[in-house]
Formats: C-alpha cells, structure tokens, sequence
C-alpha cells in the first residue's frame, strides 16, 4: 500500500510539473515582444528595371527566408518559396540584380553576366497572421530606387506595378514610331520598363494608364518631355491621384502637344537666365 500511495504521489507531481512547465512556456510566449511567424511562403514582386536574380531576409535572430529565381521587371506575383520561420519586426533583405539587356552582350561575348549585390533594412510592425501552414504569404516589393516594403497577405497577387500591360498596350499601338526597328520583344519590354521605372522614381507614378501615357510621350513625342512647362502643371495638378495623369495627357489640344514635341531642356534654362 505505501508503495502504491508513493507511486501515486509521484505521478500526481508530475503531471503537476508538466502543468507547470506548460503554463511558464505560455507565459514566457505572451511576455515575449517579439512577433513569432511560423509556415511563412515568401515571393518577391518586382519593380526595379533590372532582373531580380535571388533574394534573402534575414532577422535579427539569424533566421532567414529566400525567393526569387530570375524574376524580370514586373513580374513575381505567384512565384512562392515555402516554408520559413522569421521573428521580429526588424529585417535585412539582400539581393541581386543585373542589367538584362548588358547581359545579353555579355552572353555574345562568352562572358560573366554582371550581377550587383542590394541590401536594405525593413520595418514590419507586429502583424496578426492566420492561415495553414504556406497559406500567409510575406510579399517583399522591390522597388526602382532600392527601397523595399513588406506585407502579409493570404494570396499570390497584388502586384502594384504593371510594366507588363504598359507594354503590351504599347505594343499593340505605337510599336511602328515608338520601338528602334531592329528591336526584338524582349528589347522593347526592357525599355519600356526603364521608362516606367523613371515615372515611379520621379513622380511616384503607378498606375497603369499614367504609366502608358510617360511612356508613350518618352517614345514616340519627345524624351525630354516631363520638363516642359505644360507637362510640369499637368503633374503638379495630378498629383497623388491615380490615373489623373494618364487622362490629362491623352486629352491635351493638339497645338500643345506640339509645343511638347518642340520643347528642348535649353529653354527651360533660358527661360531661368
């Protein structure tokens, strides 16, 4: 019986112990402040007008998640890499990128393609996530001057750059007077995105109809044509409000179009004299 009774006494302590320890990992979990994502699918959208080659985001902890594969400029919604843990809410993302078309020669000329190495630092508030395991997608946007913004999403979209429909709608209608006749398609993307990278770096535009209008004037009006002072009231008029541009500039009169066609930088200059 004393056997028994000592037994029992042992047991019961021990399920008291394992209480115990669970209670203190809970508690040690909700006094934590550092944010916990386990499960976590990765996937990079592009912005830049170069090729993404590969990227890593590294946590203060040492954990890392990794993406990428050679995304070209706008492309990366539905490329995803599965399945990572990442603490915290101050991260390292590195990358790299490389010039496509000067790859293209390099290629020819039997030699290395060029890659630069990237790095930017990443603020990502405490975010509540819910979603099975590679459900909750952690979105990293890399965009043309190098910054990057992060999200959690539950899906594979959301790409706020579309270079892709810039171009086809180019394609499709200025291909003639816009693109250098030897171009081939992917020659006359790549420009088309660099255009457009510009309109994001200087006047943060994004939509899909601003863009086609920057870069249809780029091309096929005049390169300098953002400077001139019609151009310069259409954009300050605009500003922040998507698509307003796009509209404004298809609908200018005909004779102001042409002082566009006319305008050289030099007469901005004098003009300042």
């Amino acid at each position: 019986m004393a056997l028994t009774s000592t037994a029992r006494m042992i047991r019961r302590a021990s399920v008291a112990l394992g209480v115990t320890t669970v209670v203190l990992l809970a508690g040690c979990d909700k006094l934590s402040s550092e944010p916990v994502y386990s499960g976590v699918s990765v996937e990079g959208m592009n912005y830049m007008p170069y090729n993404l080659d590969r990227f890593v985001v590294t946590d203060k902890f040492g954990n890392t998640a990794s993406g990428g594969g050679d995304l070209m400029p706008g492309a990366g919604a539905g490329s995803l890499s599965c399945c990572y843990k990442l603490k915290g809410t101050e991260f390292t993302v590195d990358w790299t990128a490389y010039d496509p078309e000067a790859a293209r020669q390099q290629i020819r000329k039997h030699q290395k393609i060029t890659k630069v190495k990237k790095s930017a630092q990443v603020h990502l508030p405490a975010t509540t996530i819910s979603g099975e395991a590679g459900d909750v997608v952690l979105a990293l946007h890399f965009y043309p001057d190098d910054h990057v913004e992060v999200e959690f999403r539950n899906d594979m979209q959301g790409s706020r750059i579309d270079y892709a429909e810039v171009y086809g709608w180019l394609d499709e209608n200025y291909r003639k007077v816009a693109f250098p006749a030897d171009f081939d398609d992917a020659q006359e993307f790549h420009l088309t995105a660099r255009i457009a990278a510009q309109a994001w770096q200087k006047y943060r535009l994004t939509s899909v109809k601003d863009m086609q209008q920057y870069v249809y004037y780029a091309l096929v009006v005049n390169p300098n044509f953002d400077e001139s002072p019609q151009v310069q009231k259409v954009l300050a008029a605009t500003k922040g409000q998507p698509d307003a541009f796009g509209d404004a500039m298809q609908n200018l009169p005909p004779d102001v179009v042409s002082e566009i066609k006319h305008f050289h930088p030099d007469q901005k200059a004098a003009s300042h004299d």
